[in-house]
């Protein structure tokens, strides 16, 4: 069978600052017809690159030529000689009054039964407190299921507990890229097929003041095509949410993500206490039928 290389030269330009220039660069292809942005990512994961902002491609040249051994960047971390276990909560509290997001209604507490009243119901010595919350499912930090945006897809009953407990977790930090809207080429020096996919913008330090509403992160369109074509597993978000919710009524990361079975976390926290990889990831909703959305105890456990 026939090998095929590139030879061209690139600019990489990072999303927090700084570049890359290359001349004459040969790389391995996996075949002869592999397209620009096909090159591009193949070349950030040869180098082992992170929070790639942009790549320009010149002088391209596709020749057939045996492989030399271009290779990705190593997904296995390090291991200590005595790892510790530590679990790392990535949830919001939910306390009565709380505003998740501007516009809807926060959650009431109120007595079922308090405990003074429940001691005539049980032997003397015990006694219980029942209590009641009325919330919207958008509270706190909560999952999208894809009832949530079609009207056929599965609800919260029907998500399969597989795709929302003890994922790998590929851990993105891009606290200091300068766009509001984070781009696909950041993911490109990872595996994320069958991952949870977190982005840590750091904007949950603003969570429950109103500089939360606006001017928040989110995945531009071009980076949802390309977790939803690597086949991730969830993507979560520690903003006010997954789309541009100022650019208009369209939500296309939430229709693609969705729509591809992928599902959605908004609202974590803490997410700068996780490594790059290594950690796991768990955010179980209740199974409740013809709902699509509720609050998790999302976390992490790191070894």
């Amino acid at each position: 069978m026939p090998e095929y290389r590139a030879h061209v030269d690139a600019v990489i330009q990072f999303a927090n600052g700084g570049s890359l220039s290359t001349e004459g660069f040969r790389l391995d292809l996996p075949s002869a017809d592999a397209s620009a942005d096909d090159i591009s990512r193949l070349l950030v994961q040869h180098l082992g690159l992170t929070l790639v902002g942009s790549v320009t491609l010149s002088n391209l040249e596709i020749v057939e030529e045996q492989h030399r051994g271009s290779r990705g960047i190593e997904t296995a971390p390090a291991q200590s000689a005595a790892p510790s276990r530590r679990v790392v909560d990535l949830s919001h509290v939910i306390r009565a009054g709380l505003v998740t997001y501007p516009g809807l209604p926060a959650p009431t507490i109120t007595p079922h039964l308090t405990r003074q009243d429940s001691r005539a119901k049980y032997a003397p010595g015990t006694e219980f407190a029942m209590d009641i919350i009325t919330m919207i499912g958008n509270t706190g930090t909560y999952l999208d299921s894809p009832w949530h945006r079609y009207g056929d897809g599965a609800d919260l009953a029907g998500l399969d507990l597989g795709t929302l407990v003890d994922l790998r977790a590929e851990v993105f930090h891009v606290t200091d890229i300068a766009s509001r809207g984070v781009p696909a080429s950041v993911f490109w020096d990872r595996d994320v097929t069958d991952a949870a996919v977190l982005i840590h913008t750091g904007w949950d330090r603003h969570f429950g003041t109103p500089a939360y509403a606006s001017g928040s992160p989110y995945l531009d369109t071009a980076a949802v095509e390309y977790l939803v074509g690597q086949g991730a597993a969830l993507v979560g978000i520690d903003a006010l949410n997954i789309d541009d919710t100022e650019s208009g009524g369209e939500r296309p990361a939430h229709s693609g993500l969705l729509a591809a079975g992928i599902h959605v976390v908004e609202h974590l926290t803490n997410l700068g206490a996780l490594p790059a990889r290594g950690a796991r990831f768990t955010a179980a909703p209740p199974a409740v039928e013809g709902f699509g959305t509720f609050p998790v105890r999302a976390f992490a456990i790191v070894e």
